[in-house]
């Protein structure tokens, strides 16, 4: 949140979706009032429909192929800092067909924008 919006706040991501599956983590009170909290609308998939996951799924996917399944790593933190750094790379480099193949960063940007000229 602090990074994407700028703070954590009653509010803040208002107008963000949230896909997620029906696990328990997921459908749990304390999740739910959480999202609701920050603004974000809880948007589950529906039940034995697969594809709904698709985009988490396909992240995972592109995640192993560029860095879990060709690198090794002396410890932890040197998985966790890989990971961070990938986390990076991708949001500013990676072109997302679904949002007319531009960064997820400039989809951000572009939210953080509409928003600001919406208040």
């Amino acid at each position: 949140m602090r990074r994407c919006f700028g703070a954590f706040a009653k509010k803040v991501a208002t107008g963000l979706f949230l896909r997620h599956d029906h696990g328990s983590q997921y459908m749990s009170d304390d999740f739910q009032a959480e999202i609701r909290f920050l603004g974000i609308e809880s948007t589950p998939a529906f039940v034995r429909a697969p594809e709904g996951n698709g985009c988490a799924e396909r992240f995972i996917r592109t995640l192993k192929e560029n860095l879990l399944w060709v690198q090794n790593f002396e410890n932890v933190e040197k998985l966790r800092q890989a990971l961070l750094e990938f986390r990076d790379l991708y949001n500013e480099t990676r072109l997302i067909e679904r949002h007319g193949f531009i960064s997820p960063n400039a989809v951000r940007a572009r939210a953080l924008s509409t928003a600001a000229l919406a208040a």
